[in-house]
């Protein structure tokens, strides 16, 4: 299909398609009315000054997991990038679309964040599809063209860390795997290594419990993740 006849469907459905959710829309406009208007010389340095972010969050998007909310932070404060179960694949220059890289270049080398936090949580549907895949349960996200699959071979080495651990601990297990594999596949990239070796920026792992609330670091030294 060539790009005219593709660009003539995309403007049939946008034509066809209803209005904005009558709640969002009505959450919009609380929001101008309340937050905007009480912080609008904020908001208007922010479009005129830019943004100077002292951190990088790298969550998933699962709906549950709200960063901003859980370090109280304010527009401005958090560079926030999301993807299916906050992942960090490896640095590789085949010329392709990286879109999680993409943040991180633009977050160490633009931005100059000092921090870079990559926040995995419980009951994560990305985690238990790898899980499952690689256990064998889910043929079709082995299937070249499921894009969840091919995002989530990221893990497989996190999943040969645990896979000999009772199944009742052995998903929570893969979930802090996906955090201290996404630490260490950011040490592949040759400015984020070099950063940290300068001290000019700081790595950190966090796993939340969604139920409980509670938020643990990875300790490095330990390899073990520890109540903040």
């Amino acid at each position: 299909m060539n790009l005219y006849k593709i660009r003539l469907i995309v403007e049939k459905t946008m034509k066809d398609a209803k209005q904005l959710p009558a709640y969002l829309a009505q959450r919009y406009h609380g929001w101008r009315a309340t937050k905007y208007m009480a912080n609008k010389a904020w908001y208007e340095r922010l479009a005129i000054e830019g943004q100077r972010p002292k951190a990088m969050v790298i969550s998933c998007c699962d709906s549950r997991v709200h960063s901003t909310s859980i370090f109280g932070a304010e527009e401005g404060e958090i560079f926030l990038h999301r993807n299916i179960a906050n992942l960090v694949p490896p640095y590789s220059e085949d010329g392709s679309h990286h879109g999680t890289s993409a943040a991180i270049e633009y977050a160490v080398t633009a931005l100059k964040v000092a921090h870079v936090i990559v926040l995995g949580h419980s009951s994560c549907g990305g985690v238990k599809g790898c899980h499952d895949m690689c256990a064998g349960h889910a043929p079709e996200l082995e299937e070249k063209t499921s894009f969840v699959g091919r995002w989530m071979d990221i893990l497989r080495p996190g999943y040969e860390r645990v896979k000999e651990l009772p199944e009742e601990s052995r998903i929570r297990a893969l979930e802090q795997e996906g955090v201290v594999v996404s630490l260490e596949n950011l040490m592949s990239f040759p400015f984020v290594k070099s950063s940290v070796e300068a001290g000019n920026i700081s790595l950190h792992g966090l796993w939340i419990n969604i139920e409980t609330g509670t938020v643990n670091q990875y300790i490095a030294e330990s390899k073990t993740f520890e109540a903040v």
